[in-house]
């Protein structure tokens, strides 16, 4: 179920909208569809910025891994 609502916009952005929109679309729906675009958008750069998180946490002991390994195969290759 949708909720209405009121928004207050710059001439040249209500400008854009109805351009995007032309006669097929309303306002509404592209409002609505670029809104879901950047929540969806956001939520992506969040979990990647958690995971980035993680992984810089667990830089220093995952390269200490790799060197150790690579070192192994140096000796006994």
């Amino acid at each position: 179920m949708k909720e209405k609502t009121s928004i207050t916009l710059s001439p040249d952005v209500l400008a854009g909208i109805d351009r995007l929109a032309g006669s097929k679309r309303s306002r509404s729906a592209v409002i609505e569809h670029a809104l879901r675009r950047y929540l969806s958008e956001h939520a992506r750069m969040r979990i990647q910025a958690r995971d980035l998180e993680q992984l810089n946490r667990a830089a220093d002991e995952l390269n200490a891994e790799v060197a150790e390994v690579l070192d192994y195969q140096i000796t006994e290759g």
